[in-house]
């Protein structure tokens, strides 16, 4: 396996690492009798130390995004097998963050919803035009919705520090909701680009 394959697969294995560090243990797991203390113990350092950890996997795991694709195309090693990963990384990696934030009431389901729609929406696209043997290349404006999203993100997971200690402006929120409305309108330039693509046989 070459080396930007390794790198996109680091960036899954990540994923469920993250996710120990955003979402403690549920009550009925740490009061379960078993290994009480230790648990407890552990809880206690992920609600503290948690959300740092997390967010340095998650900006380590995005970092690896784009590296990986430019690797791959300066040494020569695309494959069929990384074609097919990479986009699966980058979706689980937002899509965890995303479901994780919101299980812990820091994120609304709505934001959430229409993020992983446009996803899913633009990877369909992409497949269908695959399989016409037509490439749609990520665009500028896609390449903004990434940043502002892992922007947004990791404000939100280190709860807008450290610019907390000097404002009580919530720049996360502010963030989220630019990311929000930047990812619908990509979604929807996809699809104003491309719908040849699905009317193709009307």
């Amino acid at each position: 396996m070459n080396l930007p394959n390794k790198l996109t697969l680091s960036r899954i294995f990540i994923v469920p690492v993250f996710m120990i560090f955003v979402i403690p243990f549920p009550d009925w797991v740490v009061n379960s009798g078993f290994a009480h203390e230790q648990l407890v113990a552990i809880n206690n350092f992920i609600i503290s130390k948690g959300n740092f950890i997390a967010a340095v996997l998650f900006i380590l795991a995005a970092s690896t995004d784009g590296v990986d694709g430019y690797i791959a195309r300066k040494r020569k090693q695309i494959t069929r097998f990384g074609k097919f990963l990479d986009p699966i990384a980058d979706k689980l990696l937002v899509t965890a963050a995303l479901i994780a934030l919101v299980e812990r009431g820091d994120l609304t389901g709505w934001a959430a919803m229409l993020i992983i729609s446009r996803e899913f929406i633009v990877t369909g696209l992409r497949l269908i035009a695959a399989g016409e043997g037509i490439v749609i290349s990520a665009s500028n404006l896609g390449k903004i919705k990434t940043i502002t999203q892992m922007i947004a993100i990791v404000a939100t997971l280190l709860k807008n520090w450290p610019l907390a200690l000097f404002t009580d402006i919530q720049f996360d929120r502010y963030f989220m909701m630019i990311a929000v409305i930047i990812t619908v309108y990509s979604g929807y330039d996809y699809l104003a680009k491309n719908i040849k693509v699905i009317r193709h046989d009307e």
